[in-house]
């Protein structure tokens, strides 16, 4: 079978070398992929929000199966235009995509359908948002309506602040018109936790829980990043907190998603608070998180061909999914800089004993030479037995990568063995 995958990041690479161990597949493209990528896939150059592109493409290709993995082009609607020319997908299309693609859609329905959130209230005119604020409570959430590149999200310290986020995406547009309607929302505390999980629309099966790293520097400081490592499984997500995620959100999610005839089909991202009063739901995505999927993926032993088939045939009870029991870790490389400006174009180098995943997520192929072309560059994982090991493990394998104008967090999975430790 010839297969497509849409999208040139690290959660695309994860995905495609996963792929790869499917002995059906006999072609593997990318869309439009990078050059780390390109040592599994052939890459074609055509942009992952370039819906018309894609479809031309898979129809001049015979492609049997397409895997659409970013948000924008799922919210475009790039699975309903391949699928009416015949190629089955994984991924939502776009009616289901909008639990992803609109922030007051998703608010109103977990509203709706009792599934557990944050307090709040939606605008559209920016003088009524000003007026409330003067007396919500602070520290307050202020996020766009739209997508915003994982950045439409302002937690707001100081009544002064808040307001400043609402001119700036309602007023100044930095979101572009993903602002023009905005959510402000109670702030929750407590621990965060990923949990990706497959569904067909009918059965939903989690994957295994994931930590992502959000800032910058080393002791969670510094600007909030697309992330800068993960480890999986996340300790503060024990069994019985799962048992009330699925009773109470996984399941009432995707019910409610029906009910509105919304039915979604892929992989859907659910961000939980593990606040005192339970589990609630900080934000859905309607894709693999990245850099999630680098932990996630690693630990599935399940074939992950097997598994999106089934999704999209709506055949997912037949099939048994099981994860290692170990733990995965990934560091993820970035350069000297990000998220704001940075240098790129250097040359990457491997040591011959490198032995680890690496997944290449902003690099670019030249005269035969893997160079920098991004913010985050490359995630290097490990899987072990135990947490410890894997984290010591990756950390080993990160010494044996360079690029000139390198940085990485020194402390990933810190705050998960913690964690562990007080469990104990």
């Amino acid at each position: 079978m010839q297969v497509m995958v849409i999208g040139g990041g690290g959660r695309e690479h994860t995905i495609i070398q996963k792929l790869k161990e499917n002995p059906k597949i006999s072609k593997l493209y990318a869309l439009p992929g990078n050059g780390g990528i390109a040592a599994d896939a052939e890459c074609v150059p055509i942009a992952a929000k370039d819906v018309e592109g894609a479809v031309a493409f898979a129809k001049q290709n015979d492609i049997d199966f397409a895997v659409v993995a970013p948000d924008d082009p799922l919210v475009l609607g790039m699975v309903d235009r391949l699928e009416a020319a015949g190629i089955p997908c994984f991924g939502p299309n776009s009616k289901a995509a909008i639990i992803e693609g609109s922030k007051v859609f998703s608010k109103n329905l977990m509203k709706k359908y009792n599934i557990p959130t944050a307090a709040y209230e939606t605008f559209t005119d920016m003088d009524d948002a000003i007026a409330y604020l003067q007396t919500a409570s602070i520290p307050t959430v202020i996020k766009a309506d739209g997508l915003a590149l994982g950045k439409g999200v302002i937690i707001a310290q100081t009544r002064q602040e808040a307001m400043e986020a609402v001119r700036s995406m309602m007023q100044d547009k930095v979101f572009g018109d993903s602002g023009s309607r905005i959510v402000i929302e109670e702030f929750l505390t407590g621990p965060e936790v990923s949990v990706l999980t497959f569904t067909d629309g009918k059965t939903l099966i989690p994957m295994v829980s994931s930590m992502d790293h959000k800032r910058a520097l080393d002791g969670d400081m510094g600007l909030n990043t697309g992330g800068m490592g993960t480890i999986a499984p996340n300790p503060y997500y024990t069994a019985e907190i799962a048992e009330e995620c699925m009773t109470k959100i996984f399941l009432p999610t995707i019910q409610a998603m029906q009910k509105e005839g919304r039915p979604f089909k892929g992989c859907l991202y659910f961000g939980l608070m593990l606040t005192e009063k339970g589990p609630k739901v900080i934000e859905y995505n309607c894709r693999f998180g990245d850099p999630e999927t680098q932990v996630v993926l690693p630990l599935l032993e399940t074939d992950l061909f097997e598994i999106m088939l089934a999704v999209a045939e709506e055949r997912l009870s037949d099939i048994d999914i099981s994860f290692s029991n170990g733990a995965a870790c990934c560091v993820v490389m970035a350069s000297d800089g990000y998220p704001k400006s940075y240098e790129s174009g250097f040359e990457i180098h491997v040591d011959p004993d490198f032995s680890g995943l690496m997944f290449v997520a902003g690099a670019k192929m030249e005269n035969g030479k893997l160079r920098t072309a991004g913010g985050r560059v490359l995630g290097i994982t490990m899987t072990a037995e135990t947490l410890e090991q894997a984290i010591e493990k990756a950390y080993v394998q990160v010494k044996k990568v360079s690029f000139d104008n390198a940085f990485y967090r020194k402390d990933i999975g810190q705050r998960a063995l913690k964690a562990k430790e007080a469990c104990i």
